[in-house]
């Protein structure tokens, strides 16, 4: 299984994270937000998506940044939105 070997904080508006395999990916707070798998921005049973990307500003930051056990982060944003939970095979495939 490909995990982390690092999470690093770029900025108010990126992470980087470095693979265990060598690879590395950066993003940033509105492609992630944009991304978000909550069932508030995707519906459950039929996994359409909810969330208008529109709605999302470029200018989207990142409050904190949380380490949700050893298999996803939480990121809080600067627009209150926090519930999604990125597990580490949804942000590698992103």
């Amino acid at each position: 299984m490909i995990e982390p070997s690092r999470i690093i904080e770029e900025s108010d508006s990126e992470v980087s994270i470095e693979w265990s395999d060598g690879a590395a990916t950066r993003y940033n707070a509105a492609q992630l937000r944009r991304a978000c798998p909550c069932a508030g921005c995707v519906d459950e049973w039929t996994g359409a998506k909810r969330l208008d990307d529109n709605s999302v500003a470029d200018d989207l930051a990142f409050k904190h940044i949380s380490i949700v056990g050893r298999y996803a982060l939480n990121f809080h944003f600067t627009d209150g939105h926090d519930t999604g939970i990125f597990s580490f095979a949804f942000l590698r495939k992103l």
